[in-house]
């Protein structure tokens, strides 16, 4: 969602299912080689690790604003929420037409990470199997 003036202009949220338990998902986020990977051009800072349940994130780089990945226990999974909050860097300022277009892009991105850490960690698990364990 686009937002007012005072607000970011980036309000992304994503969740998505994976059927592992939060400790395996957080540590697909623990090594900040990994964030280089998911999001180049944005540089990361922690500003609370919450060990299982995610991390918080102050960037900079293209975009300034936050970000989060709250991990959140359901059944025999995780719940993956994704939070990004943020308005373009001032040196690089978008138009109307351009940050819906980057909006659209940051949340298929979103979606396309947790969509490769499902297949990745669940790794060929099928429908109605526990989740490995470790």
């Amino acid at each position: 969602m686009l937002a007012s003036e005072n607000a970011p202009a980036l309000d992304i949220v994503d969740e998505t299912f994976l059927v592992v338990p939060p400790s395996t998902v957080a540590a697909a986020f623990a090594d900040p080689r990994s964030w280089a990977k998911y999001w180049p051009d944005l540089v990361l800072e922690v500003y609370t690790d919450r060990g299982d349940q995610g991390l918080r994130w102050t960037v900079r780089g293209a975009l300034v604003g936050t970000m989060e990945v709250w991990l959140e226990p359901v059944l025999d999974g995780t719940l993956l929420h994704y939070f990004l909050r943020a308005t373009p860097a001032p040196a690089h300022p978008l138009r109307p037409r351009e940050l819906r277009r980057e909006f659209d892009r940051r949340a298929r991105a979103a979606k396309a990470i947790a969509l490769e850490l499902k297949q990745v960690l669940e790794d060929g698990r099928e429908p109605g199997v526990p989740p490995h364990t470790g």
